[in-house]
């Protein structure tokens, strides 16, 4: 796909437009002038030249392009304090930490003011903690400068970060093209659903559908209901999807649609929140994220407890291959 939107390999079908430009239908010319001006490329290694400073890696696409050794040094000074480097300018890439050279290749891609800017996995390379800071800093730089990003990621954590828009590709195919909070929120499919962020999944058959809800029988004879999102109608197979932190253990009355009992197989202490693993409606994978709060503290293995949700957070999706 970043091939396609850097006019490096034509579509087979359809039409690639930046600004209005259809950029498949560009001569050989255009195309090198688009790469050198229009398009910034960041890679996962960050490519920069040893034996050259902070501000010459930055600076060398514009001696390539003729322009003047203050113009390009007062452009590379610009884009480096930008990206909070002002004052290593004259340090070389292994005098660097790994998210200062990263900066560096931000910042060079950046010196002819590109509409579109191209990123593949920049900060694979880099270890978690970096890896968190440097996904905000790049989020701020884009947002100060306003150029349209298209970045890949195999990362959800980083993509709902990051991302005003996130398309989910299975097989070539986009899943869902949405907002993160959609995403995450309204899944439209079990590949999305399955794909982003953690998941309870129950299976069942649809035995009715009715003012915008449906009633699905589980595999172990439960009914419950759900919003009915990606089904067949009725006595069709599905997937209920259910995130973790939607699940309430102990609800108070009226709080849950839905009410089964569960039984506590695993709990791991997560700072924040007590990740618990419960055996429900048959799963044995079955998460709930508790509150690291005072009344949810006697959780203990074995324990039976009453969890509940509401039938808005229950999606109806269709049924994958493999659950």
């Amino acid at each position: 796909m970043l091939n396609l939107f850097g006019a490096l390999d034509n579509p087979t079908k359809g039409h690639v437009l930046v600004n209005g430009h259809d950029i498949g239908a560009l001569s050989r010319e255009q195309v090198a002038y688009l790469h050198c001006h229009s398009v910034g490329y960041i890679f996962q290694s960050f490519n920069l030249i040893p034996v050259m400073t902070a501000l010459e890696n930055v600076t060398l696409p514009m001696v390539f392009a003729g322009l003047t050794s203050d113009e390009s040094r007062d452009k590379g000074m610009e884009l480096l304090a930008k990206v909070g480097l002002g004052d290593r300018h004259s340090h070389k890439p292994f005098e660097l930490s790994g998210g200062q050279q990263q900066r560096v290749a931000v910042a060079r891609a950046l010196v002819f003011d590109p509409k579109l800017v191209l990123m593949d996995e920049p900060l694979g390379a880099l270890d978690k903690q970096l890896r968190e800071q440097m996904q905000y800093e790049i989020k701020h730089i884009h947002e100060n400068l306003g150029i349209t990003v298209v970045y890949v990621t195999h990362d959800q954590s980083e993509a709902l970060t990051m991302s005003n828009r996130i398309a989910v590709f299975d097989d070539g195919i986009i899943q869902q093209l949405a907002t993160p909070s959609d995403l995450y929120e309204r899944p439209e499919n079990s590949f999305v659903a399955q794909f982003i962020g953690e998941n309870n999944k129950l299976t069942g058959t649809v035995i009715e559908e009715a003012n915008g809800t449906c009633t699905v029988v589980l595999e172990t004879g439960e009914q419950v209901k759900a919003n009915p999102i990606n089904i067949r109608g009725t006595n069709s197979p599905t997937m209920l999807s259910l995130r973790p932190e939607r699940v309430f253990l102990n609800p108070c009355q009226g709080e849950c649609d839905t009410t089964v009992s569960g039984r506590v197989a695993e709990l791991i202490y997560l700072g924040d929140h007590i990740r618990t693993r419960m055996l429900v409606c048959g799963r044995d994978d079955f998460i709930v994220k508790v509150p690291n709060a005072m009344r949810q503290s006697g959780l203990v293995p074995g324990q039976q407890v009453p969890l509940g949700w509401r039938t808005e957070d229950c999606r109806a999706l269709d049924m994958p291959e493999t659950v």
